[in-house]
């Protein structure tokens, strides 16, 4: 293969993974730093990251994982940055008002939030860890059944029944259907 072919070829290969993650990376990144901009930019500093390991993305094992842990680097940073800096702190408060003026909005936020924790406190204790594992921790199902000493295939069944919990408990609670 020539330098030109397999330098096109890291180019698809690159494209793709934009394609794929940057919507997803995009909604976290915004989620957690609550600005367009911020989020934007943290976006574009991990794919500037992954371009410059192009050559060794073939050894990245879990491109996924790999992204999502560099985003979320990149939030840390942010936000240890806009805690020590008062005028992006300023900034950025700044934004969040904007954005979730609406302080209605902001409460039925915060009240779905203590419905769907209700609604895991009634999950059985084993069942609860293995839904905050995954969806707090973000760990996978191999990550859990290590951490809890079970088999993978039950922490599936008990993710699957915890989700559908949950689900049930939020929609009869809220008159929304999923």
């Amino acid at each position: 293969m020539t330098t030109q072919s397999a330098e096109h070829t890291l180019e698809i290969r690159f494209v793709h993974f934009f394609k794929q993650y940057e919507y997803r990376l995009y909604s976290l990144a915004l989620t957690l730093t609550k600005s367009d901009q911020y989020a934007k930019d943290i976006v574009q500093d991990v794919f500037l990251k992954l371009w410059g390991y192009r050559h060794q993305m073939h050894s990245i094992p879990d491109m996924e994982t790999w992204l999502y842990r560099l985003t979320e680097n990149r939030i840390m940073d942010f936000l240890r940055k806009t805690a020590s800096d008062r005028r992006l702190r300023a900034a950025l408060w700044t934004n969040m008002q904007r954005n979730f003026g609406e302080t209605e909005e902001f409460a039925s936020l915060r009240d779905y939030g203590r419905i769907i924790e209700k609604a895991i406190s009634q999950l059985p204790p084993q069942r609860q860890r293995i839904y905050r594992l995954s969806t707090v921790h973000g760990l996978d199902y191999r990550q859990i059944a290590r951490e809890l000493d079970i088999p993978r295939h039950s922490i599936k069944k008990q993710l699957f029944s915890a989700v559908q919990s949950v689900r049930k408990f939020f929609a009869t609670t809220t008159k929304l259907f999923f």
